[in-house]
C-alpha cells in the first residue's frame, strides 16, 4: 500500500509564510492563518512542504487506503491561494454564490486574492466545513 505524501511535519509555519515570494499571497496567507486559527482553536501545522493545516482526522476508504489529513488548510500557490475544504462543496452552493470571484475543485477552493471575496462569507464557509468534519470524524 502506498504511503500518503501529505503528512504533518515539524516545519515552521511562520518560516513557510515568511518565505512566500508574492507579497499579496504572503499577506493573504497571514490573514488566512489567523482566521483559521481563530475559527478552529487549533495551532497551525505544516502538512507536506506547502500546506498550512489545522486539526487532523483519520480517514479510511472502502479500498482499505487510510491516512491522516488536516481538517482545514490552505496553501499560497503560484497561480492561486488554495483553501482545502475537506468535505467538498455539496450543500454550499448558496455561500459560494455570495463568496465572490473563485474556482473550485473537488475539495479545493481557488482564490486569486482575498480582496476578490467576501471575508464574512469565507469565514462562514470555513466554519461550516470544520463543523461538518467534526460531525463526520473523530477529530484530534
Amino acid at each position: 500500500m502506498s504511503k500518503n505524501k501529505t503528512t504533518q511535519t515539524q516545519a515552521s509555519v511562520r518560516a513557510f509564510i515568511d518565505a512566500v515570494d508574492h507579497p499579496t499571497r504572503k499577506a493573504d496567507a497571514k490573514v488566512l492563518n489567523a482566521l483559521m486559527k481563530r475559527i478552529t482553536g487549533w495551532a497551525p501545522k505544516m502538512w507536506g512542504p506547502s500546506i498550512v493545516g489545522f486539526g487532523k482526522y483519520h480517514y479510511k476508504y472502502e479500498s482499505g487506503r487510510e491516512g491522516e489529513l488536516c481538517v482545514i488548510g490552505f496553501s499560497p500557490r503560484k497561480t492561486a491561494m488554495t483553501i482545502y475544504i475537506m468535505p467538498g462543496f455539496s450543500g454550499y452552493a448558496g455561500l459560494l454564490k455570495r463568496l465572490g470571484k473563485h474556482k473550485t475543485g473537488k475539495s479545493c477552493l481557488y482564490i486569486n486574492t482575498l480582496a476578490d471575496v467576501d471575508l464574512d462569507v469565507l469565514e462562514t464557509l470555513i466554519t461550516s466545513s470544520v463543523e461538518a468534519m467534526r460531525d463526520k470524524y473523530d477529530i484530534a
